[in-house]
């Protein structure tokens, strides 16, 4: 079998990372903040997070270069419950979680082109409070779900060939949006407006006057802007997520120990670059005040506008449905080896340990592919992806602080490749995500959510007891 070369993983990093997000979410956080500094501040400290914890896995995945990746880094350094914790929260909703937002931004996105599929296929259907309908856009977020599933369950080398198309079409549109936009964006003044008062901090809130609602923007100082900062970084951080991928399918990568921590670093690092010059780009061409109230957040699509006019419209629909695409590829590419891993060590069903005559593991990724699609129906992924952020910012955290764990266990062990500016980076790194979790927590607006994250990790303790007196009794 043909094993992925370090273009093939690094495309496999940067595809899984870039999906609808950078074209949303810094309307939000241009809310949040209502200052360009900040804006760009918070993408530049997200970028250096991510690549922090990209050099600190690479030591990692050069010791252990096996297919399940993260959930074997964790079961080595701690124990196998802590990686079935890990585990159980990416099949339960980090990674099923994101190929359905993902496939149904897709679909959102192509009713541009289709409008019927903002239909529903029923009248809604009233229980109580509860009302639950069906809409074609999410008939054809399953449908995308089980189509790339088809195609990686012939072969890692379609799959392959899927990421390379797709990855390459969206890195080449982006750097021409970001070109066009700067170069037309820079003969005027509205960046420079933008900056004017870049530091000046402010968010809406919102009080009542004679029965009346009433918003107006107020400053943001102190520990009240190191809380909005912290609250406000869940948007790029999720934008920047799930280049861990690769390391689930480490087995199928040549070279592993040299490959996966080069495709961590070259991934990630290009990936921060694209976005940090496309925020710029924004600004280039938008005032703040059009950011913030971009029509659905679309701030990419509001940018596009002024270089393209009316037909923006669409070329950003088609821009987004090709990264949408191309990242949820890689994304189920990748997925199905974990479970495959976990089933081997008797915490998956057991069929999901075979591979086909593809040398897949079939079985796991049309389990991972059935739960994606009843999230899709459910209508609450957006919200399952909300709940799974402080969970795998906590994930993200014991792992590296089992590089640690790892560095006193087995000093002895080969390690091919070194953390890069270990133990100062990697421990920055913690100490900065944990600031961003206490954040998290602190903020009213995020404390309902990072605690219902937290309740599905521990919903992950009863399960775990449960199977393995289910795995003795069939002993």
């Amino acid at each position: 079998m043909k094993k992925l070369s370090l273009l093939d993983a690094t495309l496999l990093v940067s595809g899984s990372m870039i999906g609808s997000g950078i074209f949303l979410v810094s309307a939000q956080m241009a809310r949040d903040l209502g200052s360009a500094g900040w804006l760009i501040s918070l993408w530049l400290i997200t970028g250096l997070i991510t690549i922090a914890a990209a050099l600190s896995y690479g030591e990692l995945a050069g010791m252990m270069p096996k297919a399940g990746g993260q959930y074997v880094y964790i079961q080595r350094a701690y124990n196998k419950l802590t990686a079935f914790l890990y585990g159980w929260t990416v099949f339960a909703v980090i990674q099923t979680g994101v190929i359905a937002a993902v496939a149904v931004a897709f679909a959102n996105y192509a009713g541009v082109f289709f409008p019927f599929l903002d239909g529903n296929i029923f009248d809604p259907i009233k229980i109580s409070n509860f009302e639950f309908t069906i809409r074609y856009a999410q008939l054809l977020a399953i449908a995308c779900i089980v189509f790339l599933t088809y195609i990686n369950t012939k072969g890692i080398q379609n799959g392959k060939l899927i990421q390379l198309v797709f990855t390459s079409a969206k890195l080449i549109a982006l750097f021409g949006l970001i070109i066009f936009g700067l170069y037309v964006g820079l003969k005027g003044t509205i960046l420079w407006d933008n900056f004017q008062n870049a530091w000046d901090a402010s968010a809406i809130s919102k009080s009542t006057v004679d029965g009346t609602i009433v918003s107006e923007w107020s400053p943001l100082t102190g520990l009240t802007l190191a809380i909005a900062l912290g609250a406000s970084i869940i948007n790029p951080l999720f934008s920047s997520d799930a280049w861990n991928n690769v390391t689930f399918i480490a087995g199928e990568i040549d070279n592993p120990k040299r490959n996966i921590p080069l495709s961590l670093f070259w991934g990630t690092l290009i990936v921060t670059v694209i976005y940090i010059l496309a925020n710029i780009a924004y600004l280039a061409l938008l005032p703040m005040h059009d950011i913030q109230n971009a029509a659905g957040d679309r701030v990419g699509t509001a940018a596009a506008s002024v270089l393209f006019g009316d037909t923006a419209k669409y070329l950003m629909a088609a821009l987004i449905m090709v990264s949408t695409f191309g990242c949820n590829n890689g994304i189920i590419l990748a997925g199905g080896r974990l479970f495959q891993t976990m089933a081997k060590d008797d915490l998956f069903f057991k069929k999901a340990a075979d591979s086909n005559v593809h040398g897949v593991p079939a079985y796991a990724l049309w389990a991972q592919c059935i739960w994606a699609s009843v999230l899709c129906l459910s209508g609450k992924y957006g919200t399952l992806l909300t709940y799974a952020t402080f969970a795998s910012l906590i994930f993200y955290i014991l792992t590296i602080a089992g590089l640690f764990i790892l560095r006193t266990k087995e000093p002895d062990t080969e390690r091919p490749y070194k953390a890069f500016g270990y133990p100062v980076i990697p421990a920055l790194y913690i100490i900065i995500t944990t600031a961003i979790c206490v954040a998290l927590l602190y903020n009213e607006q995020s404390r309902k959510e990072t605690m219902i994250g937290l309740f599905i990790v521990a919903l992950g303790f009863p399960i775990y007891y449960l199977w393995q007196e289910l795995q003795k009794k069939k002993v």
